[in-house]
């Protein structure tokens, strides 16, 4: 009994030191798990286009789906890890931020319904936590912790403070018609903050993106008369690229052609869809027009059931551009902003176009071309930056108090100005 308890103790203990080297990322690892998406649970539509956050203590589930390419069930099982501001995992204990024992099987799957690829759909409404922060869920086959599946964050925050932030001008002259500006304002009369200057960290991201999320620096003035922290800065660091409206392909039927699809062959175990030809628009004037800003949402006009009754098609997607020593690459939610190596595209010299083929559910998609670089995405060369581009900019505010193991998400706000979505 004493070398079973041993074992044990020792097994959890490894398991415990392979999480802490982590940084947890929207990471899937394996080519059959298709169409993940976390978001907050909701009958409506677009839900699934919403960014994973929710209040603590709300009673909204987190509600994760997935796709699985395959004709047999595999039992997946998931754990919920707590972490800090940047993505490691803290220092709380299991049951100090969940009531459950910290592995749940996902046992909520349905088969696809005549479908020329199956796959079954996987749902699983997360178990409630107790701490507001940042989380990971982990997915992992059976109950091996080595063969993970997939990881995607979400965050949980406690309406603390009271933030408000609008879209300005920039400070800088330079550049002032291609960026937007955040400024951004915090009271916080209703929580003794310590040392706030070093303490708070205020996180921006543009578009549910994390690659170019920006942490603000030191603010520009702390009124503890009135428990007012500005963020007015001058320096840039409050400052994103506006880019230009996404472009969108409709892959909503398969009987016919949608919106920006050139062609659909239907054969007897795929389908193949064509996109339209794309071409370089970073000069010209300003186009207003409707997109999910850069997200994607499953849906099917041809049938009832849109999770299961949707097919899984082979989308090639066209860029008309010359060939360049550097080649292209499609970025949004779909392609997991640029990070699956099927968005990286090839020059074909025999149409003169730089071509990528997906594999994606029926649905609406949105998207950008962009060079990879030291820096990050630039989009520039293919999109361009209008300050007019409706984006949307989440703003994250953590505090970490005296003694405490864990940051808190004291605050959260949804700034989406002009707000123009399907």
């Amino acid at each position: 009994m004493r070398t079973l308890i041993a074992s044990l103790i020792v097994f959890f203990t490894f398991s415990q030191l392979l999480l802490a080297q982590k940084v947890f990322e929207d990471k899937v690892f394996e080519e059959n798990i298709q169409s993940v998406r976390l978001f907050p649970a909701s009958a409506d539509y677009a839900a699934q286009m919403n960014s994973p956050v929710i209040e603590l203590n709300s009673g909204i589930p987190m509600n994760l789906t997935f796709d699985d390419l395959a004709y047999d069930p595999d039992m997946y099982s998931a754990k919920i890890i707590h972490c800090n501001f940047d993505w490691t995992p803290s220092d709380l204990k299991e049951p100090e931020y969940l009531m459950d024992f910290n592995e749940f099987n996902i046992l909520d799957f349905s088969y696809s319904i005549d479908t020329r690829i199956p796959y079954l759909h996987y749902n699983f409404k997360l178990p409630r936590v107790t701490k507001s922060g940042n989380y990971a869920i982990m997915v992992y086959r059976g109950r091996d912790q080595k063969q993970v599946v997939l990881t995607k964050r979400f965050m949980v925050y406690q309406r603390v403070l009271t933030v408000a932030a609008k879209v300005v001008p920039p400070s800088q002259t330079e550049n002032r018609r291609a960026v937007q500006q955040l400024n951004v304002n915090i009271n916080y009369k209703s929580r003794e903050l310590f040392d706030p200057k070093n303490n708070l960290k205020v996180m921006i991201r543009q578009n549910q993106r994390w690659d170019n999320a920006k942490v603000l620096k030191t603010p520009t003035m702390i009124r503890e008369d009135i428990k007012m922290i500005e963020y007015q800065l001058f320096d840039g660091s409050n400052v994103f690229w506006a880019g230009n409206e996404f472009r969108f392909v409709d892959l909503r039927f398969v009987r016919s052609k949608g919106l920006n699809v050139k062609a659909i062959k239907m054969e007897e175990d795929v389908v193949y869809a064509e996109a339209g030809i794309d071409k370089p628009r970073p000069q010209g004037a300003y186009s207003e027009y409707l997109d999910l800003n850069g997200q994607y949402g499953i849906m099917n006009l041809e049938r009832r059931n849109y999770e299961l009754e949707s097919e899984y098609m082979l989308v090639t997607f066209n860029l008309q551009t010359e060939e360049a020593k550097e080649a292209p690459y499609i970025i949004g939610s779909m392609t997991k902003w640029g990070n699956d190596p099927s968005a990286k595209m090839v020059f074909n010299k025999s149409t003169k176009n730089y071509e990528a083929t997906l594999l994606l559910k029926q649905g609406w998609y949105d998207y950008q071309y962009a060079y990879k670089t030291a820096e990050g995405w630039n989009m520039t060369p293919f999109e361009g930056n209008y300050f007019e581009t409706e984006n949307e900019y989440e703003i994250l505010i953590y505090f970490r108090d005296m003694g405490s193991r864990y940051d808190e998400l004291i605050s959260y706000s949804n700034l989406n100005p002009n707000k123009r979505r399907l």
